[in-house]
């Protein structure tokens, strides 16, 4: 069993990965996911908790499939 804080780090990980891997600046993948800049922020430095249907939009948006953004390995 994963806690709370080292799932959210993970997250926060893998989409900082993956945004980085498609040269995307926070400003734009919070645009296409439909967030503000600020959320996204907090988003990547694990400071809240999104809601499964702001991470799927932000997989949509980095167009990879939802679980790689909660690959834990």
């Amino acid at each position: 069993m994963f806690d709370k804080e080292f799932l959210l780090n993970k997250l926060a990980e893998n989409i900082r990965v993956e945004r980085a891997r498609k040269h995307m600046s926070q400003e734009l993948l919070a645009e296409k996911s439909d967030i503000t800049p600020q959320h996204l922020y907090r988003i990547e430095n694990a400071k809240v908790c999104p809601t499964i249907l702001v991470v799927a939009n932000i997989a949509k948006a980095l167009e990879v499939d939802l679980n790689t953004l909660f690959t834990v390995d």
